[in-house]
């Protein structure tokens, strides 16, 4: 189990990463089809995720609620976590990333947020839980995480 996050930095905020991740989203859509970009959110769940991955499926949460307040945190996005003894739910009012997207370019992505959805989905692959994840508005979602039955 991982007490350390692989990615924690520290420096700039560079926000307009986001903005070329849409961009990208919408090129790799138009060019290969929405199952080709699936599938790479599915190996940044699997492959570049992998130590969170690893410990999902080892049945260890911690890494993932680290991660998430670590980057949520980062980029000032209003949000609070909730740890269950069933379940754990990451409420996102505010997301940093989707407001900036829609002041750089207008109307993110129709795929914007399927990046957290897969790689979410992928996270939790062949692990004891599953992560529900629902828009429930404009820059807006929850995800939940909780064992399978």
């Amino acid at each position: 189990m991982s007490e350390t996050l692989r990615y924690d930095e520290t420096g700039e905020v560079h926000l307009d990463f986001h903005g070329a991740a849409n961009t990208t989203i919408d090129f790799i859509i138009a060019r290969y089809g929405v199952a080709a970009m699936d599938e790479i959110f599915r190996k940044v769940g699997k492959d570049v995720y992998r130590s969170i991955h690893d410990d999902l499926v080892a049945g260890d949460t911690g890494q993932l609620v680290r991660h998430w307040r670590h980057f949520f945190a980062r980029e000032d996005c209003d949000y609070d976590i909730e740890v269950g003894a069933d379940e754990i739910v990451l409420t996102v009012r505010s997301c940093t990333a989707w407001h900036h997207v829609a002041k750089l370019v207008g109307n993110p992505s129709p795929h914007f947020c399927d990046q957290t959805i897969r790689t979410n989905e992928a996270l939790a692959e062949g692990s004891p839980y599953a992560i529900d994840t629902q828009i429930t508005g404009p820059g807006a979602c929850r995800q939940v995480l909780r064992r399978r039955a």
